[in-house]
């Protein structure tokens, strides 16, 4: 326990909660950037071969992030909802990616981060932090 009460978090799911934070805070920028310059994506489409995709689907995606950024806080803070939150982006971020002609295995690659999080929670013997949860 810490001096406020609240339990202490084990490092691993410490540090994979400052990952989710960091990596949705550069994946918000850059839908952002695509959002706002979808002529630079349509370079990108062509040279690369890519299927495109509109801005409306970027936006989509920069709200998905900020709303996992919001879930990861969340967690840190030992708030159940925040898992939840992220089987729940992770399954639209699923679908999505199938919508805009990413295959289903790269989709189903998309969940494996959610795989991660369910792991670091239920590690650490006594220092589990899914019954911690509130």
């Amino acid at each position: 326990m810490t001096q406020t009460g609240k339990p202490k978090q084990h490092g691993c799911l410490t540090a994979w909660l400052v990952l989710m934070i960091v990596v949705n805070t550069i994946g918000t920028l850059s839908n952002l950037f695509f959002a706002l310059r979808p002529s630079v994506y349509a370079d990108i489409v062509a040279q690369q071969g890519l299927a495109p995709i509109s801005g409306a689907v970027f936006f989509l995606f920069v709200l998905m992030s900020v709303f996992n950024v919001v879930c990861a806080i969340a967690l840190m803070r030992w708030q159940k909802w925040g898992f939840y939150g992220f089987i729940a982006s992770s399954v639209a971020a699923f679908v999505m990616n199938l919508a805009v002609g990413v295959n289903i295995g790269q989709a189903l690659l998309g969940l494996i981060g959610l795989a991660i999080l369910y792991g670091v929670l239920n590690i650490g013997g006594e220092n589990r932090a899914w019954p911690r949860l509130e």
